[in-house]
């Protein structure tokens, strides 16, 4: 497996890309936060060799497949072949109510979205007319003046995060990665992703090796008992703002906890947030999140994804010691190859 992390935020952007490369993680990627989730790769890009860059995610439908294009061309262009274009769709209440777009019919919007990419990619690469036309979109003008030409480093892949099983199904049949939600559990992982994954590839009547599958996690991770106490109200704050949107109910359903969506539903509209990290009690952050030392939290993913990801994705939703996070890469290396050597 490939093990990638967040990438921090603007200003840092490109001394951590530094740091990450150099303690040894594959991949950095960014999440629509309160930065514009392409511009911390810029920097990125231009200060790296190695590092794997990736939109996780951007939010795809208040954007315009064209400008989405150029973004992932130019990205792709400045990194020599080391970006990928992970695209989201994200809740209705954020499309509508904070983006101001349309959020209807979001299966069918992202597969239009998707064939779009494809179709404006392929029209640079080949000089070929465009003519792509969706109940969305339509693309049909493509001048020389506005054509980047063939790509010297290859299209820049196209994944999607996916939680609920249809846009992972999605994603299994039209694009090149799944990223899979991190607020997720190894039940809801192995008992409805995978089928929704299996369902997408034969659908599409392509093998499981067409996909690249991210599996996700939020880390909580330290090496003595103030790292992992930050660590772990780090983690009920953002999980406890998760478990407060019904479309990620099905996860906690998958626990029997499904209860607590409403619950923290009810908390978020009467302004009460100091109250909803004390939700969160230790099993439930134990199983929704990777918890304890390097070596505890590595075991954890190890044995969470079960050998059924191409890479793994994880969140350390807080500042994050660059020797605990050199000693948890170092961790997973040795955890999954001990894994790999176990298998018959």
């Amino acid at each position: 497996m490939k093990f990638d992390t967040q990438l921090a935020g603007l200003e840092d952007a490109l001394s951590h890309a530094r740091r990450l490369e150099a303690i040894g993680v594959d991949g950095a990627f960014t999440f629509e936060g309160p930065h514009d989730v392409f511009t911390p790769l810029i920097l990125a890009a231009t200060a790296s060799t190695s590092l794997e860059l990736a939109t996780n995610v951007a939010i795809a439908f208040p954007r315009n497949p064209v400008q989405l294009a150029h973004q992932a061309w130019d990205l792709q262009l400045l990194s020599q072949g080391r970006f990928t274009l992970g695209l989201g769709s994200q809740v209705r209440a954020q499309v509508e109510k904070r983006y101001g777009a349309e959020f209807d019919r979001p299966i069918a919007r992202m597969r239009a979205m998707v064939g779009a990419l494809r179709a404006i990619f392929a029209s640079w690469e080949t000089g070929d007319r465009l003519d792509f036309r969706s109940e969305f979109t339509s693309h049909t003008l493509m001048p020389p003046l506005f054509n980047p030409g063939p790509h010297p480093h290859g299209l820049p892949p196209i994944a999607l995060g996916g939680l609920g099983p249809q846009m992972v199904s999605l994603a299994a049949e039209v694009a090149d990665g799944l990223l899979v939600m991190p607020f997720n559990t190894a039940t809801h992982f192995r008992t409805r992703t995978l089928a929704a994954v299996d369902e997408g590839l034969a659908k599409a009547g392509r093998a499981r090796s067409d996909l690249t599958v991210t599996g996700e996690v939020i880390v909580c991770c330290g090496r003595d008992d103030a790292e992992l106490d930050m660590a772990r109200l780090a983690g009920r704050w953002l999980l406890s703002f998760y478990a407060s949107t019904p479309a990620y109910r099905p996860v906690l359903e998958a626990e029997g906890w499904e209860d607590l969506q409403p619950e923290l539903n009810a908390l978020t509209k009467s302004g009460r947030w100091d109250e909803m990290p004390s939700r969160i009690d230790d099993t439930m952050l134990a199983t929704l999140a990777a918890v304890g030392s390097p070596s505890e939290v590595a075991a954890n993913i190890v044995d969470r994804f079960g050998g059924q990801v191409d890479r793994v994705g994880f969140y350390t939703p807080y500042l994050v010691a660059d020797d605990t996070l050199g000693e948890l890469v170092d961790q997973l290396r040795h955890a999954d190859r001990s894994a790999t050597e176990e298998k018959p």
